[in-house]
């Protein structure tokens, strides 16, 4: 039987020094996609000179330039990924990625991912997790193995036509919404742990500090509506976890600061209501193993 076809884009902002470890991967692949577009968000650094030298060798490349900016908000990779969505909207697929530009994976890699959409029909969004520094950096205790990283996401297409796609927040948090509004709408969604892949730059540092980072993370799960007894337990947790101390406490003051100022929360309250009580499921499950043992 015939394997279903896959569509990947990648939104790629100055990746000169990453994306040519991407491209090597994507060209290994044993079950190659029908169409891979890259859109080049306005880099200055070489990084389309790069793609152009691959683009004879595989047909089923494609590079889409949008015009130069600043910044690297997460709005503006919602904007590129809709330029190369654009480019594969009339061909025949069953299943879209959205592959960052620094990722690197083995041949058998998107195989494996469209074999799960095969075999669980209801399945909505699939990935696995992903590797930084030899270590994973998903920690399912306090992550729902539900969740599914944006390093590299596939979408039934049906699904991400179900949620419109992915919402151009400024602050972050795109994937996130995209993946919990799949499950809110009866999908299934799963990191699929058999497999990883590696990320070549660590997440959430692109533009900030490491310890900015873990501040920013904590306006972020106010802001996309994370329960404050669960934020509590996850900053906590943090605390045990490098760097020491400093990034759970920062990952709560980020919820805190936020939830002082009022910062304005750019989901729906039945997204929000749907996230915390998956999240209180969750904790109570927990909760529920330790007193068990």
């Amino acid at each position: 039987m015939e394997s279903m076809k896959y569509v990947v884009i990648t939104p790629a902002y100055n990746e000169a020094d990453l994306i040519e470890q991407t491209i090597q991967s994507m060209a290994a692949q044993t079950l190659p996609p029908t169409k891979w577009v890259i859109v080049s968000d306005g880099s200055t650094d070489g990084t389309d000179d790069i793609v152009r030298r691959y683009l004879s060798r595989h047909p089923w490349m494609e590079l889409v330039r949008r015009p130069e900016h600043r910044d690297r908000q997460f709005a503006a990779k919602v904007f590129a990924f809709n330029a190369g969505y654009e480019r594969v909207k009339t061909i025949p697929y069953d299943i879209v990625g959205n592959l960052d530009a620094d990722i690197t994976f083995d041949p058998g890699y998107f195989a494996y991912l469209v074999e799960k959409f095969e075999q669980i029909e209801r399945l909505g969004v699939a990935g696995t997790p992903f590797v930084e520094d030899d270590n994973i950096s998903y920690d399912f205790r306090f992550t729902n193995i539900e969740h599914v990283s944006g390093a590299c996401q596939l979408f039934r297409r049906a699904c991400f036509d179900e949620i419109g796609g992915y919402q151009p927040v400024q602050g972050g948090g795109i994937d996130w919404i995209a993946v919990t509004s799949a499950r809110m709408k009866g999908w299934q969604t799963r990191t699929f742990t058999d497999k990883t892949c590696y990320h070549h730059r660590k997440i959430g540092t692109g533009s900030h500090s490491i310890l900015r980072s873990f501040f920013k993370h904590g306006q972020k799960d106010y802001y996309l509506g994370g329960h404050p007894l669960w934020q509590l337990f996850r900053s906590i947790y943090q605390m045990t976890n490098r760097p020491y101390g400093f990034g759970g406490l920062l990952l709560l003051l980020g919820y805190t600061w936020a939830g002082i100022q009022r910062m304005e929360r750019p989901v729906s309250t039945d997204l929000i209501q749907f996230h915390r009580n998956e999240q209180m499921h969750r904790l109570k499950a927990k909760i529920g193993l330790r007193t068990s043992a």
